[in-house]
């Protein structure tokens, strides 16, 4: 009798996707500041970064799939991601005068709330965790889970 691998369990699935969201923002970041290609940060991420060890520390696995696919939306739905997050923000902060690492996350956030099927409060959750991490003290991820929100109420209506 012969077994089957056992896969990651469900517990190590949710921690796949949670990397591969906050390893998407880092991407985008990334391809903005130093004008990279999506291909080249892709590239990037799967050799140097997914489960490896950078300075004595091991890095998370992600989720290859969902960080691609956030990716790549991000990158060809752009203009409506921005379009929908300078919608949530104050007039006189549009996108382009906010944090390059929140403009990062908002696209990565919209991305996920257009394309994929996951239920828009889960994608809020998990990018206001995001905002945590990068922004461990300050009241950004207040900001994002209230531009998200209206972000998601745009986006997926339906789902409210």
């Amino acid at each position: 009798m012969t077994t089957r691998p056992k896969g990651p369990s469900q517990e190590e699935r949710y921690r796949m996707r949670s990397a591969a969201r906050l390893y998407a923002v880092q991407a985008l970041f990334q391809m903005e500041a130093a004008g990279q290609t999506a291909d080249a940060v892709r590239r990037e991420f799967f050799d140097y970064r997914f489960g490896q060890e950078v300075a004595g520390e091991e890095l998370a696995e992600a989720d290859p799939n969902l960080f691609t696919r956030l990716l790549d939306e991000a990158v060809s739905w752009q203009a409506k991601i921005d379009q929908m997050t300078d919608r949530a923000l104050v007039v006189k902060w549009p996108i382009a005068r906010i944090d390059p690492t929140l403009r990062a996350l908002f696209r990565a956030a919209g991305a996920e709330m257009l394309c994929t099927e996951t239920p828009p409060r889960v994608v809020i959750t998990e990018f206001v965790d995001v905002a945590r991490a990068f922004f461990p003290e300050g009241r950004e991820p207040k900001f994002v889970n209230a531009v998200l929100d209206h972000m998601a109420r745009e986006a997926r209506p339906e789902a409210f």
